[in-house]
């Protein structure tokens, strides 16, 4: 591995923020404010700082969504929060309708060889980039940092949230399952499971397990941090999704605020205690850029509204907007 950030993939450093404020992948709202907070702390002319040219990308309408959001709140296709047969996916055509629309957005931003740094919203939103981004690297490795899995079927979700799902879907686990809602039929779903490695793991449902088992997923929980450190579990996960290469080739990182521990990053909506220090954070993604094969980057699920006072929402969005730019070539030295 090469040392000090650069990049294979975007020699030119030209990127685009791609501003997905979505929030009904789940019930809080909130979410959706995320990507405008971290605008307004300033994050566009800190990444241009680092030498990047940057564009704005606006995937869909906030208040649209905020609207329809509060019109259906725990409703889903066919007007109820559980479909047919024990099926469970609230808000499955609103989810299905601005995931495409955000899937959209990241396909002209990286086909026209744009770095795409999505801001969200929750989780959800990850079916469009994952898919997006897939389709201009096909053998993209996807590293999702996150204290859950979010690979929960329609069948095998408690709560019905789809942001607990959208692995399941970008891996196609949802296809064959009587009465997929409609709306979410557009994901490709051509994930391998080869292809995609988690860390800093730490609330896991049952079902999740199974899936995880079955299909023989790589996964670091934050046992896997704490026993053999950060940058192997880094190392380790690079290579399970490139193993042919030794780890190198393109990979994506999806980042979900809450793999972080809340004593640092306290407004998301599912925080858990017990997870990564912030330094580990972000050596996480400055190990990625050093790399220079981070060929895109989501960071989702802060949420503003749920920080009980002013620090709380200081901390939580300075947080995300040092995820960004430690990804994209900020250095300590």
């Amino acid at each position: 591995m090469q040392t000090g950030p650069h990049y294979n993939y975007y020699k030119n450093r030209d990127l685009s923020i791609i501003l997905a404020p979505f929030s009904g992948g789940q019930g809080k709202l909130g979410v959706e404010k995320g990507p405008k907070y971290m605008l307004k702390h300033g994050l566009k002319s800190s990444i241009e700082e680092l030498g990047w040219s940057t564009e704005l990308e606006s995937a869909l309408d906030e208040a649209q969504y905020v609207s329809k959001l509060k019109e259906e709140k725990e409703s889903s296709t066919g007007g109820s929060s559980v479909v047919t047969g024990g099926i469970r996916a609230k808000r499955a055509d609103l989810v299905g309708d601005a995931t495409e629309l955000v899937y959209k957005s990241v396909s002209k931003v990286a086909q026209a060889g744009r770095f795409p740094l999505t801001l969200g919203g929750d989780h959800s939103v990850a079916m469009g980039t994952v898919s997006a981004v897939l389709d201009k690297y096909p053998d993209a490795g996807v590293l999702w940092i996150d204290a859950h899995a979010d690979i929960n079927t329609i069948e095998t979700t408690d709560s019905g949230n789809l942001h607990g799902c959208p692995v399941s879907f970008l891996m196609g686990l949802n296809k064959n399952i009587p009465n997929c809602p409609e709306s979410l039929k557009w994901v490709p779903g051509n994930l391998s499971p080869k292809k995609i490695a988690y860390i800093g793991l730490r609330d896991v449902d049952a079902g999740e397990k199974k899936i995880l088992k079955q299909y023989g997923i790589t996964a670091f929980s934050m046992y896997h941090v704490d026993k053999y450190g950060i940058n192997a579990v880094v190392e380790m996960a690079m290579k399970a999704v490139h193993p042919e290469t030794n780890g190198e080739g393109p990979i994506m990182c999806s980042y979900d605020v809450d793999g972080v521990d809340p004593l640092y990053i306290p407004a998301t909506g599912t925080p858990v205690r017990g997870g990564l220090t912030l330094r580990e954070g972000l050596f996480l993604v400055e190990r990625l850029a050093e790399s220079g094969n981070l060929v895109a980057l989501d960071i989702v699920e802060c949420n503003p509204d749920l920080a009980i006072h002013d620090i709380h929402v200081s901390n939580t969005i300075s947080a995300g907007c040092a995820i960004a730019r430690c990804a994209l070539g900020e250095t300590l030295l």
